[in-house]
This record gives structure tokens, C-alpha cells and sequence, in this order.
């Protein structure tokens, strides 16, 4: 993530700041442009000189903060519009969780942005765009309570409001024996599904996919049954990101898509608020958006991005234990986690 300043005072304001505290000024996001925008307190229109944008339908109600080129066809935002089902809000409870999963969901979108991948087309082919719903469990006439799955379907994610209850998702991470488990995570893993079948699913990029992850035609649910009965093997640190990546080889690679995703956003984060893990004497001259003036997002090679990386963790681990907090990063990088990464940053980069 980059640093933002507001256009009208310069006072440094946030990815989701709707408003700046220094001088008032009602703000605004455009993906297409990656820039805040600021309009008058009492305006409700922001302008990129001849570009007039409106707020998004639901800044009043959830905060959001992006902005929607003016015109008649569309009310929300590029974020927002991907999702199509919202929780019940007769539930006082509902609209924070909502408000918190779309806050989440800007930030993969500003990702997907980033990068230039593809979201489809919601209004002439929405049964190939990536969609998003987000339900809550619901107590059936029998007294049965129907459990919602997070998960990926053809394009189609769906999201349980209760990961978006802090004491309920700490919950959840502790019985899957996580090191941790946020919205943004979630969010990052189950489009690596979707992108899968865009980028790798009856494509060239299959053979080299099966040669790293494996064989994605193993029956999955008998997979995962193997996997919660007896669990991930012996040493799984060194060939897999997470647990749950050993359970089957399309769980391996949306486990990897998420932390390549959590690589390069973290690295450009980083190169903009100077921090290096390495020592004074190392003679790197980054620019300010670690890189190149595409920043990590639009690095060429993979090499030099973990060999930022992993000093950048090692620092930041030391940072966190230094006030008695875990590891901020508690994962090893081995040569074949390397190799998978690897093939992810290619895929992303060489889409022709």
C-alpha cells in the first residue's frame, strides 16, 4: 500500500480516510488513477479536471470511499459492485461486519488493480466475473442451524459475516492452529481460485503448475478429509506457506497466491515509509516505491523482491518480540515455497 496526501492541504491521509482531518475535506479514491481526490465539506462531487465523480452509494452507509465516474450507469464503486449479496442490516451487528469485510475488499481490489488482472464483466457475462456474497448462518425451521461456508464456486466467493467478528475469527484461528487469520486473507486466498481457473485451468500454464503444486485432478473432498482427519505432514514448513496447503494442490496454490499477495503489498508498504531490514552498509538505492516508479507491483524479476523481503522480516520480527508481541512473520521461505512463488509472480506477469 502506498502513503497518500490530501490534494487540498498535504497533510498525510489514509487508503480508507473519507475525510481530512487537517483541513476538512470530504476524500475520495479512483482506482483507475490510484489517487485520493478532495472536494469542499459541503460538496458532494469530486473533479479530476474535465472528470466529474460522485461518492459510492454506499459511502453513507458502510464508508466507503471510492469514487464512481458521473454518469447514469453505475452507483457504486469497482468494489462494491462485485458484491451481490449483503447481510441482513435489521441485525444492528451486520452493518459493522459488512463495513469491515468491504474495507477488506478495497484493499484486494487495489491489489487486482495493481496488477491489471482482469475481474470480468458484470453486466454481459456475470457467470465468468468474480462476485462476492456474504451471509451469515441461519437457524432452519427444524431447529438446524445452516452453516454458511467461505468459499469459491465458479467465479462466485462467498464469505461468512462472522470471520468479521474479531472474538469469532481469534476463535477460529486457534482451533485451525493458525499463526493468524484476518479478512484480507481471506479475501486474497479465495480469488486465488478464481484466478486459477482464469490463468492456469486448461491453459499453457498447467503442466508447470502440476510440476510444482501437484495434481489438481486428486478427488478434493477426499483430500480434505485425509487432511482434517490426520492433519499436514511431518516438515510441512519447508515445502508449504500454511498447514491447510498440504491438503490439496488447488488449497497449495491459493495458500501461495495470498502470501505472494501479502509479499508485495507488505514490500510496497515498506518502500514507502522507508523501512529496509537491510544494514546501513548494504548500498541499496531503491526509489520510493521500493523498485522501480511501478513499485514492487510491477517488479520484473521475483529474486530481488524476496531478497528485500526476508531481511524486511527478520526486522520486523525482532521489532515485535522487542514489545512482547509474536513473530510478524512466522513463516520460512524454503526453495520450493520459492519455486511456488515464483510461478505465481510469472503467471501474474506474463499474461501476454
Amino acid at each position: 500500500m502506498r502513503r497518500y496526501a490530501c490534494p487540498t492541504c498535504s497533510n498525510e491521509v489514509h487508503f480508507r480516510n473519507s475525510r481530512c482531518v487537517s483541513c476538512n475535506s470530504k476524500l475520495g479514491y479512483v482506482p483507475a488513477r490510484d489517487q485520493i481526490f478532495s472536494a469542499p465539506a459541503e460538496s458532494d462531487r469530486w473533479h479530476d479536471g474535465p472528470t466529474a465523480y460522485n461518492a459510492c452509494a454506499n459511502r453513507h452507509m458502510i464508508g466507503c470511499n471510492w469514487l464512481v465516474e458521473d454518469g447514469p450507469e453505475e452507483q457504486h464503486c469497482l468494489s462494491c459492485s462485485h458484491t451481490l449479496v449483503i447481510p441482513d442490516l435489521s441485525l444492528p451487528e451486520n452493518r459493522d461486519r459488512w463495513a469491515a469485510l468491504e474495507e477488506a475488499k478495497r484493499r484486494l481490489f487495489y491489489s487486482i488493480v495493481k496488477f491489471r488482472l482482469g475481474v470480468g464483466d458484470l453486466v454481459n457475462a456475470p457467470e465468468a466475473a468474480l462476485r462476492f456474497e456474504f451471509k451469515a448462518d441461519v437457524l432452519a425451521p427444524d431447529g438446524q442451524m445452516k452453516k454458511v461456508l467461505t468459499g469459491h464456486e465458479n467465479g462466485l466467493i462467498t464469505i461468512n459475516i462472522a470471520e468479521a467478528d474479531d472474538p469469532t475469527r481469534e476463535k477460529h484461528r486457534k482451533a485451525m492452529g493458525e499463526p493468524y487469520r484476518t479478512l484480507i486473507g481471506h479475501f486474497r486466498h479465495e480469488i486465488g481460485h478464481y484466478y486459477w481457473d482464469q490463468l492456469v485451468a486448461d491453459k499453457p500454464a498447467l503442466d508447470g503448475y502440476r510440476a510444482i503444486f501437484g495434481d489438481e485432478r486428486e478427488d478434493y473432498a477426499e483430500a480434505l478429509k485425509r487432511h482434517y482427519e490426520g492433519g499436514a505432514p511431518d516438515g510441512w514448513q519447508m515445502t508449504h506457506v500454511s498447514s491447510y496447503a498440504c491438503a490439496h494442490s488447488w488449497e497449495d496454490f491459493a495458500e501461495t497466491w495470498a502470501h505472494y499477495f501479502h509479499i508485495v503489498d507488505g514490500l510496497e508498504t515498506a518502500g514507502w515509509y522507508g523501512l529496509d531490514g537491510h544494514t546501513p552498509d548494504a548500498g541499496l538505492n531503491r526509489t520510493p516505491g521500493g523498485w522501480s516508479d511501478a513499485g514492487p507491483y510491477g517488479a520484473v524479476e521475483f529474486r530481488p523482491m524476496i531478497e528485500a523481503w526476508v531481511p524486511l522480516t527478520v526486522a520486523m520480527n525482532a521489532m515485535n518480540r522487542s514489545i512482547g508481541l509474536g513473530d510478524f512473520y512466522p513463516f520460512v521461505l524454503s526453495d520450493v515455497i520459492f519455486s511456488k512463488l515464483e510461478f505465481i509472480h510469472g503467471l501474474i506477469h506474463n499474461r501476454g
